[in-house]
């Protein structure tokens, strides 16, 4: 069984950074184009970042130039580098593991922007 755990979330004042953390367990990264989702309150669930094995990236328009998505083979972790937050980025981020037959969720983590 794939489990995703997220970490790193918390308060954070405007104009700060975050890092979040997906650790997976009962599978491996390389099988998958992993991805952080966001979703806040009132709003659906958007796309934050996606990369795929190959390292190749695709961010939201509102992301690009503030967040950047990375993977740690070793560790089994991508992660998610948020720079100049604002409280628009306020939200449940959400970890993703996906591939053609399989699409596994974590269970989120808050990210609140406020001062």
């Amino acid at each position: 069984q794939v489990q995703l755990v997220e970490s790193g979330g918390g308060l954070v004042q405007p104009g700060g950074s975050l890092r979040l953390s997906c650790t997976v367990s009962g599978g491996v990264i390389s099988m998958y184009r992993m991805g952080w989702y966001r979703q806040a309150p009132g709003k659906q669930r958007e796309l934050v970042a996606t990369i795929t094995s190959g390292g190749i990236t695709n961010y939201a328009n509102s992301m690009k130039g503030r967040f950047a998505i990375s993977r740690d083979y070793a560790k089994n972790t991508v992660y998610l580098e948020m720079n100049s937050l604002n409280p628009e980025d306020t939200a449940v981020y959400y970890c993703n593991a996906f591939n053609s037959q399989l699409d596994y969720w974590g269970q989120g983590t808050q990210v609140t922007v406020s001062s």
